[in-house]
């Protein structure tokens, strides 16, 4: 009897030992749940700013500009070109405002007077290569060329389709309208046009002096 008096007491020691180890490992799992939910806020946080840094730098865009021919001051001085502002999609800025050039004013640039002979001046097919069987480029660049001779700062032109001239006064007003485009970049300090046959655009010599 004494024996079991004795021993009573440990019955809510025991309890109160298993019920304090219990409170103890629910606060370890509640801190570890803190834990992982704030690592995943973390990693969503830094996913979602690699995305966005990824997104500006695939959206990047480069001021340019087109130099078209204005009437009615282009008509009395061939060599008077006027800037039109574009955006380029694309590093290659000296490439895609050829591109530009050759299609043209916007309508409302056109009703403001601006225009240019080039995009009527090309016709036929592409004699330049395509990655696509669906015709070749209307002209290729290259940039330190004159002609196929390597030239620092000079850019070469060479047309792909045919060009026909549409006089004196036409051309002088697309070649001022290219080398004005051209020179725009600090890189170019001279323009070489030469048409699909390589020969210089507009030398009525036919000494193709542009190449000299």
């Amino acid at each position: 009897m004494k024996n079991l008096q004795n021993n009573r007491p440990s019955l809510p020691l025991s309890s109160l030992r298993v019920r304090l180890i219990s409170l103890i490992g629910v606060s370890l799992l509640v801190a570890g749940a803190f834990a992982l939910s704030g690592w995943g806020l973390f990693l969503s946080a830094s996913a979602a700013s690699t995305t966005r840094t990824a997104a500006s730098s695939n959206s990047s865009s480069y001021s340019i500009k087109v130099f078209f021919s204005r009437s009615p001051e282009s008509l009395n001085n061939a060599s008077a070109v006027y800037a039109v502002a574009r955006t380029s999609p694309t590093i290659a800025v000296a490439t895609f405002s050829l591109q530009l050039l050759i299609a043209g004013p916007t309508l409302s640039e056109q009703q403001a007077g601006y225009f240019t002979e080039l995009n009527t001046m090309l016709s036929g097919a592409s004699n330049c290569s395509a990655p696509l069987p669906v015709g070749g480029p209307d002209f290729t660049l290259k940039l330190n060329m004159k002609g196929s001779a390597p030239e620092t700062g000079t850019a070469t032109v060479r047309f792909c389709r045919a060009l026909n001239s549409g006089g004196i006064g036409a051309d002088a007003r697309v070649s001022a309208e290219i080398n004005a485009t051209l020179k725009q970049f600090a890189n170019i300090k001279k323009v070489v046009i030469l048409t699909r046959d390589g020969h210089c655009f507009g030398d009525e010599s036919g000494k193709n002096l542009c190449l000299r």
